[in-house]
């Protein structure tokens, strides 16, 4: 069963051996290995059952290592770099030859992050090599935002968790690109298209549903419970239900079994407990979970897209 610790060293040690090891972030926790080591890579997919079509995010401890990643920093790139890393962005960008193939499921692009998180951050400078690292769980089931979150899933399969404590914000980065000097977000995430939009003006939207996705977090079905979860209207929830658990933006609807995501009708409250109400629903005894959708703005827009592709047919 994997150590959970705060020992950088020993999470350093495993690391150079191409063993994986769990790393708190802001946004999730990651599954992380050498970027450079085909057998860590290989490690991450068999770990995750992760398929092979579904590239990884490469973590950084600043932007000087984007020198031996990438081959060009578009402007607004760099401007996305200066105002918001370290945070919960990742930039697609043409990658160099010292990222393998394996890493980016064959495309021409890389994503790359520099996170913020002071354990993930001493360890990423101490290290020779960059990290990839998707979310630490199988799959297609909800992103962990606690050590205790990683154990249940994957404890037996590596040998250290990095405890950083429960994570901040609790969605995966916001996901940048750029085609035709415009910026695209491939996938909504803990930053928001406001706070982009304030620095670099107008960016596309572009979250596709694809078998072969350009950056993670595309797929129709992701993020998602093992029991049947189902977005309802609100009005479908003044009879509360015994065998249905419910997760609700801000109201209480007096079921017995409920979470509430932001009582006082926070966006960023409610994003941070997504995840960890998700799992908790889902190892409640009920047959299956009714959700609303939040307001659609600010951080409303991710955790939207969370739950539609969490309610997705498998």
């Amino acid at each position: 069963m994997a150590i959970i610790g705060t020992d950088i060293i020993n999470a350093i040690s495993f690391l150079q051996k191409d063993e994986l090891v769990a790393i708190p972030t802001e946004t999730v926790y990651g599954l992380a290995g050498n970027a450079f080591s085909t057998k860590a890579i290989t490690a991450i997919f068999e770990t995750k059952n992760r398929p092979s079509f579904d590239p990884l995010i490469v973590h950084v401890a600043d932007a000087e290592q984007l020198n031996d990643l990438v081959t060009e920093v578009p402007a607004a790139a760099q401007k996305l770099i200066d105002a918001f890393w370290p945070g919960p962005l990742t930039l697609l960008l043409p990658k160099s030859a010292s990222i393998p193939d394996f890493v980016t499921a064959g495309s021409k692009l890389v994503g790359v992050r520099c996170p913020d998180h002071p354990l993930t951050h001493q360890l990423l400078q101490q290290l020779p090599f960059p990290l990839a690292a998707p979310s630490a769980n199988p799959f297609g089931y909800i992103s962990p935002t606690t050590p205790d979150h990683v154990a249940k899933q994957l404890g037996e399969k590596i040998p250290y968790i990095l405890d950083g404590g429960p994570a901040g914000i609790g969605l995966e980065s916001t996901i940048v690109g750029f085609e035709d000097n415009q910026a695209f977000v491939y996938r909504l995430g803990g930053l928001s298209i406001e706070a982009l939009e304030k620095i670099i003006g107008r960016v596309n939207i572009q979250l596709n549903v694809s078998s072969n996705p350009k950056a993670p977090g595309q797929l129709k079905s992701h993020y998602a419970p093992k029991k049947k979860f189902l977005i309802k209207e609100k009005e479908q929830f003044n009879q509360p239900q015994k065998n249905i658990g419910l997760l609700s933006f801000q109201k209480d609807y007096q079921f017995q079994i409920q979470k509430i995501l932001s009582p006082s009708g926070n966006l960023a409250e409610a994003a941070a407990n997504l995840f960890t109400y998700m799992r908790a629903l889902d190892e409640s005894p009920v047959d299956e979970i009714w959700t609303e959708l939040v307001p659609d703005m600010g951080l409303g827009k991710a955790i939207n897209d969370r739950l539609i592709r969490a309610s997705a047919e498998k």
